[in-house]
């Protein structure tokens, strides 16, 4: 049997991993070839392509992009055999002596051999796992650099991560590249600043500035969710921002949570809450409580604070400081199931007033370290699977993937370009009143432990904000838009008369503005739909004699002139609908 008949008989999916992994040996194969002194380190397969971590004499730019992957195809085009085998680490040694990378690698191994692959002059280590020959790799392209610590360690060298896409066909290899230059688009981290929502800066890592326009969105997130915590019965608390790390020991956090920020002050420890649910027990437990109190719902919306290496702060999808529309639930036993089919009932709600339909709904379960009773994690379980089968979810099972105090619902939301991001979570929890020491009477009289119910709608409103801006690319529903209409004078004779439409439009509550400046109205136009405004009210002479405005959309739309007074209605009853476009 050849070669080639060897590889096409894989299935597709280990093939593809030995293309990808291939290709990061071609790869370093071209940095070598056109950077001779180049220390070159690790280069795996990765889900779309592959990557390598080089260390070069200078940065990388465009350019040289271009020309290692032309080097590349060279080696594609000799279709080299791609041999390997077991050798002496001494003899690994020997051959790799001017790579230090490659040395610290082989001095991690027990083994007394370690994997050596080559193809023409190049050679690495390596677990094997390749196409037999160069020329099987598929379609690439090589897509970006990106600096990472060795190791993944901030203390050590950065490196510079070459990444490459990689698939079977052309025609894969164009979609993907397709939708990958549509996720650069929308990008938060480009889109905030744009649209002057917020922006990061080195002064306070992974904390964004909200400006005015991303304050007004993050607090009408916020008076959103508060604005229905009445009908489901929450109460709003505040609980410090700063413990005693007693606390966190007593909750099981402390050993498990190493990015935790703390301090000392004499002999006492202290930490910055990175999560809410240690402080709720602490407001639970100040008092006594009886079965007809139950259930008690606290929710918080105080800040968190994680210590996250720098290395993967991203925006707002990871920072270090945070807020989450979080809640903690005390009942009993026999309240758990309604407690949860109420939370379903909020889920359905807040995600269809913000449009996100596509949700899919995963149980995980126990993992190897747990604190609690076995009996206990199995009946919750159960209850889980049971609760979100009667609200009518299919849903598959995380084998493993519980927090290590309880096991959990999670709502995993796929955006407008199939990615997939977790949201909103639910746990049932019964070790933590246990550790608390949390009690309630009932109505036998004796003491009981309330079961504890851990629950998010959106989870970190930073991430979700990154997820969402992402998603409708900035177009925020008229509900949630920062500016939700621009009024745009044609000259300077109508600026009374703007003013009076922006302070109509304010009266029923919508947020307005007029556009002052010296700009023609064409330009003034483009400028609110690059800002994505909702609405552009355009005002002259006609408009302002029949006491009406041009309405025109952020996606090029006229809607013709309308009454004020018919149009200020319109607006607010949009708003009040929270219909997504």
């Amino acid at each position: 049997m050849s070669d080639e008949t060897a590889f096409h008989q894989l299935p597709a999916e280990e093939r593809l991993f030995r293309q990808r992994h291939s290709a990061a040996h071609v790869l370093a194969e071209a940095v070598l070839e056109m950077f001779p002194e180049a220390k070159y380190a690790i280069g795996p397969p990765i889900e779309n392509g592959f990557y390598y971590d080089f260390d070069l004499p200078r940065p990388l730019t465009p350019d040289d992009l271009e020309t290692l992957e032309a080097r590349m195809r060279v080696s594609v085009e000799r279709d080299l055999p791609i041999v390997g085998q077991q050798i002496p680490k001494e003899e690994a040694r020997r051959i790799f002596a001017e790579q230090p990378y490659k040395l610290e690698l082989i001095a991690d191994i027990e083994d007394p051999t370690v994997g050596y692959f080559r193809h023409g002059e190049f050679q690495d280590l390596c677990r094997g796992g390749h196409t037999e020959r160069t020329g099987q790799l598929g379609a690439f392209k090589l897509t970006h650099v990106a600096g990472a610590y060795w190791r993944g360690d901030e203390h050590r060298p950065m490196l510079q991560r070459i990444y490459g896409a990689l698939f079977p066909t052309q025609e894969e290899l164009d979609a993907y590249l397709t939708a990958r230059e549509e996720a650069e688009r929308r990008d938060h981290r480009r889109l905030g600043p744009e649209l002057d929502l917020y922006h990061l800066d080195p002064i306070s890592p992974g904390s964004p500035f909200f400006h005015p326009k991303g304050a007004v969105l993050y607090q009408t997130l916020v008076d959103y969710i508060r604005s229905l915590y009445p009908k489901y019965g929450y109460q709003e608390v505040i609980t410090p921002q700063m413990f005693d790390t007693e606390i966190f020991k007593t909750s099981g956090h402390y050993d498990l949570f190493p990015d935790m920020f703390k301090m000392r002050d004499d002999e006492v420890e202290s930490g910055l809450k990175p999560m809410n649910c240690p402080g709720h027990c602490m407001l639970y437990r100040y008092g006594l409580h009886s079965y007809r109190e139950l259930p008690i719902r606290y929710a918080e919306f105080t800040r968190l604070h994680r210590n996250e290496r720098s290395g993967v702060l991203h925006g707002l999808t990871r920072v270090r400081s945070f807020s989450q529309d979080d809640a903690h639930i005390y009942c009993t036993l026999e309240q758990q199931p309604e407690e949860i089919a109420h939370f379903f009932d909020m889920v359905r709600e807040v995600y269809g007033d913000l449009g996100l339909l596509d949700v899919e709904v995963k149980i995980a379960t126990r993992g190897e370290y747990f604190i609690g009773e076995i009996e206990n994690w199995n009946r919750a379980e159960q209850q889980l699977q049971e609760a979100v089968a009667a609200a009518g979810w299919s849903y598959t099972i995380a084998p493993g993937e519980a927090a290590f105090y309880a096991p959990k619902v999670e709502f995993h939301f796929r955006d407008a370009l199939g990615r997939s991001w977790q949201l909103g979570t639910i746990q049932i929890d019964q070790a933590m009143p246990t550790r608390f020491g949390l009690r309630y009477i009932g109505a036998d009289g004796a003491e009981h432990v309330p079961v504890m119910i851990h629950r998010a709608v959106l989870g970190s409103l930073e991430r979700f904000l990154g997820v969402y801006i992402e998603h409708v690319e900035g177009r925020f529903p008229l509900w949630l838009a920062p500016t939700q209409a621009v009024v745009i004078p044609i000259a300077d004779r109508h600026l009374d008369y703007a003013e009076e439409v922006r302070s109509a439009l304010a009266a029923k509550g919508l947020r307005a503005q007029v556009d002052s400046g010296p700009d023609r109205m064409g330009a003034k136009i483009r400028q609110a739909q690059l800002q994505k405004v909702p609405y552009m009210l355009v005002v002259g002479d006609r408009e302002a004699e029949a006491r009406a405005v041009g309405v025109r959309t952020r996606s090029g739309g006229d809607l013709g002139a309308m009454p004020l007074e018919e149009l200020v209605e319109r607006l607010a009853g949009e708003r009040d609908s929270r219909a997504s476009e």
